[in-house]
């Protein structure tokens, strides 16, 4: 009786769903179980099973459909509508027509609900920059920058532009110089790690052919060339030029392209599909070590940038929900996580790029201050919330009804 025990018990073991038991749950420091989806399949469950309102869901995600972007689905257009009358503004990473509005509900894990197409992968513009911070904080862990508050320019190499068309130099191109040194102007030399994180860096250049004051540029044109600099940390600007500038750094830390790093190191440990593509620009290439790399977009302004699926976007939240632990594997850091959640001093409403913070319950009013967000252009929302338990991706929606849909989203965790 005793063998017949344990072998029925090591048989148990090994059927699939003893394995996905096994992978799927861990123990929380408060002692409970805690779910995580495996690499093949994500749980679903009803919202009433878990005491979620199914009508107040239901509702949430007829508000979501309803607050549909009103920006051509066409991306080529949108960019243009959005950005065209900016200076040096045309695209030159891809594009892509995007889908229906699309997105899941994850609650306590599971998945209670789900919409749209979320198997489709889409640009996701802006929430590309939360993965540039994960991964200049995973250099941190391994030792490859030893203090966000040390120099950028200490660590960068000269960098060399890949041109294959431009093998021998023309006379006109004499006394040009050859390698880039993205961080050897005056200003530039006194940015720090955390300053370029926060975007209160306020980087001077061009890179890849666009200006940094040509991005987002101020209502002065006459100013655009003269503009005064300010001090690291003082002012906060959005600003993509820089966030390439930014990734650029990254690449020469790493040593190799931050797609890879993001896939070996967070992707594939979360279980995420092959689906997503991470690029920049037709330009961004340079050499490092002999091997020809390019240097990626922080995000989809100029084109390029993470393109992915809801699925994917949702357990990248659930692993931020999780504070970096994907079943008792600490996939990212959870003091960095902790650093990326703290308020920048001139912009309290963020963090590290691109970690949107609640601190005064600004952005979303309907939802807790300890709430954040990762956030792009679209909109294309990975929604944050540890008090509830809850990961919400939204995409396309139109800019300024999100905290429509999580007020109604959270009124069915109110139940």
């Amino acid at each position: 009786m005793k063998r017949t025990f344990l072998l029925a018990a090591f048989v148990a073991l090994l059927t699939p769903s003893g394995i996905c038991q096994k992978k799927t749950e861990t123990n929380s420091p408060s002692g409970s179980r805690e779910y995580f989806p495996s690499a093949r399949a994500w749980e679903h469950r009803s919202p009433s099973a878990l005491g979620l309102d199914s009508g107040k869901i239901s509702e949430a995600i007829r508000f979501a459909k309803d607050s549909e972007s009103k920006l051509p689905r066409n991306q080529e257009i949108a960019q243009a509508i959005t950005f065209g009358k900016e200076p040096f503004s045309d695209p030159i990473g891809p594009l892509a027509d995007r889908g229906d509005p699309t997105g899941i509900i994850i609650f306590k894990g599971y998945i209670v609900a789900e919409w749209g197409n979320p198997m489709r992968v889409d640009m996701t513009n802006s929430v590309t920059k939360s993965m540039l911070s994960t991964v200049i904080g995973l250099a941190v862990e391994q030792g490859l920058i030893r203090s966000v508050y040390d120099t950028v320019a200490a660590y960068i190499p000269p960098i060399e532009v890949y041109d294959p068309s431009r093998v021998f130099r023309t006379p006109e191109s004499m006394g040009q110089p050859e390698l880039l040194h993205p961080f050897e102007t005056a200003h530039n030399r006194k940015l720090t790690w955390d300053v370029m994180l926060r975007q209160t860096s306020d980087w001077e250049g061009t890179l890849w052919g666009k200006p940094d004051w040509a991005d987002r540029p101020g209502d002065k044109p006459t100013e655009w060339l003269t503009r005064k600099r300010n001090e690291p940390g003082t002012v906060w600007k959005y600003n993509d030029t820089r966030v390439n500038a930014l990734a650029l750094a990254a690449t020469c830390i790493w040593r190799k392209p931050l797609p890879e790093v993001l896939r070996e190191r967070v992707m594939n440990p979360i279980g995420a599909s092959n689906t997503w593509m991470w690029t920049g620009y037709r330009n961004a290439w340079i050499v490092l070590d002999g091997q020809v790399i390019q240097s990626v977009s922080g995000g989809g302004h100029f084109g390029g940038g993470l393109f992915i699926n809801a699925y994917d976007m949702a357990r990248f939240g659930l692993l931020t929900l999780r504070k970096g632990n994907w079943n008792g594997k600490q996939v990212i850091p959870e003091e960095w996580l902790e650093s990326a959640l703290t308020p920048t001093s001139a912009n309290r409403g963020y963090g590290y790029m691109n970690f949107f913070l609640n601190t005064d319950r600004k952005m979303f009013p309907s939802a807790p201050a300890t709430a954040f967000a990762h956030i792009g252009n679209g909109t294309n929302m990975i929604y944050v919330d540890r008090e509830n338990d809850l990961v919400a991706v939204v995409r396309w929606i139109e800019g300024g009804s999100e905290d429509g849909f999580l007020k109604r989203l959270l009124e069915a965790a109110r139940k």
